[in-house]
């Protein structure tokens, strides 16, 4: 597993550059509004999790359970054509209603005050055809980490990326700095990206004596537990869009996209520990199916120890130097300054939100989505309407805060829930060891810095540097002081010495 989690985690860190690093770029040539359309665009891949009816998780866990002898060849390739077909015609579907929507939406819900009503209308239906076949992606992303092909996987991922990326920047700088010129560019690495997943997923299905083929028997034998997922997607969905969605309508253009410049920060913790959950969703599922409750177990808490370090960790850093980070990336000490107080709640919400993955994980391998569904439904019914009352009054930092309130009361209430019910003599170990500890240690240092070095660097390289320095030892800090990290850190090491030698 440490193979398919280095090279995961190798691969999110270039797709996080090629995500991250150019975003100051796609403002210098397109402005500040023109970033709010691409902030949106974010947020409409989001949305689309709805469409997915819980098929890419269940897909997921299903082909991993094939390794464990529970399905064969045949059944496999029946339900992943379901699952192909079904998804093409909902992103299609998709596709034609934004499409449909696209010139009310530009001229009712978006305040744009620079870029021209017929121009972001144009934006918004090649968004709509762009989002659909990121929406297949996902599909295939789903089969090809059920079958453990991660490597194979993360290198089709970095070609793409950097092409997206690179490529963008390309095409605003040399043939045109217009959203149609980005969106048109993304949406032929998708058609790319798409061609490329689909060629390596049916490269790595077991061999059977048919091709698979679209079977209602193949939905069918999933169709509890995609619902489950379906309803814990939408209310996550609700959850996590609710305050980008109203802000888009609330506030300018300008002012939505500061607050998806930290949008953006905020969630690059996610690609901290994703890839961690690419490598430990099926192996968890195959020891589920197996029986092997030791295994599960520690599985379990490990899992949990490296996102407290990595994703844990690098929230901290967020939450204590929020301004610093923005600056750095962005040279703007105004742009730093507004959307600052932003960052430090989104990062603190995420969290939250982080340290509840390995949780989550656990019950879907136990195939328990019912939890999840009822702490998400009780979360949007107290959200929305706090929402819709604070975020006119009080502005998007308030509805940062009320983001990390909610995370906050997942960690409190959801992770006791959940032991009551599995994993019964896990819970204040996982409070205790796999949190608290390495995030006091980790919290102790960062925090005594942010007190002590009151001016930042003028020059952003010293900036950069200085906050790489303080995040590394923090990082040391609390893998030291992870148990069962701890010593899988330094047999690497050992290994890694001895290999030199």
């Amino acid at each position: 597993m440490s193979r398919d989690v280095i090279a995961t985690y190798g691969t999110q860190a270039w797709t996080a550059i090629m995500g991250i690093a150019f975003v100051p770029v796609y403002i210098r040539y397109l402005g500040i509004e023109a970033y709010g359309i691409i902030g949106l665009f974010a947020t409409l891949q989001s949305m689309l999790v709805i469409l997915d009816l819980g098929m890419t998780p269940t897909l997921t866990r299903e082909i991993a359970r094939f390794s464990g002898g529970e399905r064969d060849s045949a059944e496999l390739r029946d339900l992943l054509r379901s699952v192909e077909i079904s998804a093409s015609l909902i992103g299609l579907t998709a596709a034609v209603g934004i499409w449909a929507a696209s010139d009310w939406l530009a001229h009712s819900w978006l305040q744009s005050q620079s870029i021209p009503p017929a121009e972001v209308a144009q934006a918004l239906a090649i968004m709509g055809a762009v989002s659909a076949l990121r929406f297949v992606e996902g599909i295939f992303r789903g089969a090809i980490l059920g079958l453990h092909r991660q490597v194979l996987y993360n290198g089709i991922v970095v070609v793409t990326s950097t092409l997206r990326g690179i490529g963008a920047i390309i095409i605003l700088a040399k043939i045109s700095p217009t959203l149609e010129a980005f969106f048109v560019w993304q949406g032929l690495i998708s058609i790319t990206t798409v061609a490329a997943l689909a060629w390596a997923t049916y490269g790595a299905l077991p061999f059977s004596e048919r091709p698979g083929r679209f079977s209602w028997l193949a939905l069918k034998s999933v169709w509890r537990f995609a619902a489950g997922m379906l309803g814990i997607s939408l209310l996550a969905l609700l959850l996590t869009q609710t305050d980008k969605i109203l802000l888009s309508r609330l506030l300018s253009l300008s002012d939505f996209a500061g607050y998806m410049l930290a949008t953006v920060v905020a969630g690059a913790l996610e690609l901290v520990i994703s890839p961690l959950f690419q490598a430990i969703t099926p192996r968890m599922s195959r020891l589920h199916a197996a029986g092997d409750g030791a295994g599960f177990v520690n599985l379990y808490h490990l899992g949990a120890q490296i996102v407290t370090v990595t994703g844990g960790v690098a929230g901290l850093m967020l939450f204590a130097f929020p301004d610093w980070v923005i600056l750095a990336w962005t040279a703007d000490t105004a742009l730093a300054a507004r959307v600052a107080p932003i960052l430090r709640w989104l990062a603190l919400g995420y969290v939250f939100n982080l340290l509840m993955w390995m949780p989550y994980q656990a019950q879907l391998a136990y195939r328990w989505t019912g939890l999840a569904l009822r702490i998400n439904l009780v979360a949007v019914i107290v959200l929305v309407p706090v929402l819709l009352w604070t975020v006119p009054r009080f502005g998007p930092t308030s509805a940062a805060m009320i983001w990390a309130a909610l995370n906050a009361s997942y960690v409190l209430i959801g992770l006791h829930l959940m032991h009551r019910r599995i994993l019964h003599a896990e819970k204040w170990r996982w409070y205790i060891q796999d949190v608290t500890i390495p995030l006091a240690y980790a919290g102790a240092w960062i925090g005594t810095i942010r007190w002590l070095v009151t001016t930042p660097p003028s020059s952003r390289i010293g900036l950069a540097v200085l906050l790489a320095g303080i995040a590394a030892l923090a990082f040391a800090m609390a893998c030291a002081a992870a148990s069962l990290l701890r010593p899988e850190v330094l047999a690497f090491w050992r290994k890694r010495m001895l290999s030199l030698q």
